[in-house]
């Protein structure tokens, strides 16, 4: 009888035995890792970015009370640096060809009604700001706006 026993109990013909299933439970968290690198690599590329977006011409504007003007469209804007150099959004233009460029942009959709920001240096020669606003009110330009940074 011991034999018997000593049968049983090796396992290799009892039917009481089950067999363990190989599937493993699904997880039931969730994995935050990508979502974070995700997250911090719009992040840095946002930090990047942001100031690219302003207008690419650096200029020490001067301050004043006046509020934000709201505008429905970007719209045309012409820097003059310290040195009396133009520019008219990002490129630089000589200001003999400031108004055949303005006419250009104007056969390409930008029309005479057009609001046109000025943006002068708080250095540059106040002559030269108004020489340059001079000859696009002369061109027909009306919508002119001067731009400053508000006082804190």
């Amino acid at each position: 009888m011991a034999g018997s026993v000593a049968a049983g109990a090796g396992g290799s013909g009892g039917g009481t035995r089950r067999r363990r299933s190989r599937r493993k439970a699904p997880i039931a968290d969730i994995n935050m890792t990508p979502f974070i690198d995700v997250m911090l690599c719009l992040l840095i590329i946002f930090m990047v970015a942001a100031p690219l977006l302003t207008s690419g011409v650096t200029l020490d504007l001067p301050k004043t009370a006046a509020g934000a003007v709201s505008v429905n469209k970007k719209p045309l804007t012409i820097s003059v640096k310290q040195d009396g150099q133009a520019y008219i959004n990002d490129s630089e233009t000589p200001e003999p060809d400031l108004l055949g460029k303005l006419k250009s942009m104007a056969d390409n959709g930008a029309g005479l009604d057009d609001r046109i920001f000025v943006r002068g240096d708080a250095k540059a020669n106040y002559g030269q700001i108004m020489g340059v606003m001079g000859q696009m009110s002369g061109a027909g330009y009306k919508k002119l706006a001067l731009i400053t940074d508000q006082k804190n």
